[in-house]
């Protein structure tokens, strides 16, 4: 039999067994097909950044047409819940019960000095415990105030004086739905898991069932062998990856304005690094469980704080984002984002694709430099 035919037989076997036993455990099954859609439904459903029906208490001094038309803004609004009071003492009540975020305060001159002055400032109380909410909740008020005030002056036949005219437009995600911005990055977080958390555990249960040792002494090279392990991984990640791609179109109406096969293309650029850094894990723990720990440690929580899935980058401090450039995910989010929200952005896709073809070398290498036919490897 010819070299090449027998590497391709070895290979073929390798790629076999490991196929047979994916199919023989339910476990790499949930994990590539079960574990998306419950992380898909928890976040798409059950985790929002958005800010709506914010409880906000209206304190009215002095009830007249202009205080209930300004109410009747907030009331109209879908970000809040406006409760009227009658004194700023009750509406402070409310505050420390935490039964309201925020309060807007129409002293009883608001009309007086609207109409003679032309002028006529709120008062503004917003809870700051949580800092977020707080200027979400403060960009809001000022945003329905605005509103009003060019409502009012243009009822009025008077042209509103301001010394700059905002007039914001929003590119990318026009409805500002924190899911469109979710999603996209959680199938970074899922691939992740799915590559790094399959094959790390593939040697180490080799170790632990004894298998290992029979396969040193088969005519299986270690570059065969490495290959066998990846190749039915790879097709079951990405599985898992149209799986999610599919609920994001579909289920959460996530715009795909890239192109789909550039997606797939990048997708299995990146499956290939987890698959890297999963099987660089599986070679140093010979323990299943262990390998499992150190796949959640060193590849899930960094993917999931630091690639910029949840938390912008940008705002970290200086050297965390410097730690950022090592975390494969960071580069994937960015092309994935990219590609749902604003299209093939080639600078964007093409350098962050050429970080992880580098990655994918260096940890295939390390993995594949790492693995020996030798019990004292």
């Amino acid at each position: 039999m010819k070299a090449g035919a027998a590497a391709r037989m070895r290979l073929g076997g390798m790629i076999r067994k490991e196929s047979l036993q994916i199919l023989r455990d339910p476990s790499s099954i949930a994990i590539a097909f079960v574990m998306p859609l419950v992380l898909l439904l928890l976040f798409g459903y059950g985790v929002s950044l958005d800010a709506k029906h914010i409880p906000l208490a209206m304190v009215l001094e002095e009830p007249d047409a202009d205080t209930a038309s300004l109410i009747g803004a907030f009331r109209r609004s879908s970000w809040f819940d406006a409760r009227g009071f009658d004194s700023i003492q009750a509406a402070q009540q409310a505050f420390d019960r935490r039964e309201v975020f925020g309060i807007v305060w129409l002293r009883n001159d608001f009309s007086q000095r609207l109409l003679t002055r032309g002028e006529a400032p709120i008062g503004v109380i917003v809870n700051g415990v949580d800092a977020n909410q707080a200027r979400i909740t403060q960009g809001y008020i000022q945003g329905v105030w605005q509103v009003w005030l060019n409502s009012y002056a243009s009822s009025k036949g008077v042209e509103l004086t301001q010394p700059v005219a905002l007039e914001p437009r929003i590119w990318f995600n026009a409805a500002v739905r924190s899911t469109a911005f979710l999603v996209p990055g959680l199938i970074a977080v899922i691939m992740t898991l799915i590559g790094a958390m399959l094959t790390s555990l593939v040697v180490a249960r080799e170790w632990e069932r004894g298998t290992m040792e029979a396969l040193m002494v088969t005519p299986v090279r270690i570059g065969e062998m490495v290959v066998g392990k990846l190749v039915p991984y790879f097709v079951l990640g990405m599985g898992g990856m149209l799986l999610s791609v599919a609920m994001a179109l579909w289920l959460f109406d996530v715009p795909l304005r890239g192109s789909f096969w550039l997606l797939t293309a990048t997708s299995a650029l990146f499956m290939l690094v987890a698959l890297g850094m999963g099987l660089l894990i599986s070679v140093f723990a010979r323990n299943q469980f262990v390998a499992g720990q150190l796949s959640i440690l060193i590849t899930f929580l960094p993917a999931f704080i630091l690639s910029g899935f949840i938390f912008e980058i940008g705002a970290m401090p200086a050297p965390i984002q410097v730690l950022t450039h090592i975390i494969p995910a960071r580069y994937f989010v960015a092309i994935l984002q990219t590609l749902f929200l604003a299209g093939n952005i080639w600078p964007i896709v093409l350098a962050n694709s050429a970080a992880l073809a580098v990655m994918m070398v260096l940890f295939l290498g390390l993995a594949r430099r790492n693995m020996h036919k030798r019990l004292d490897a």
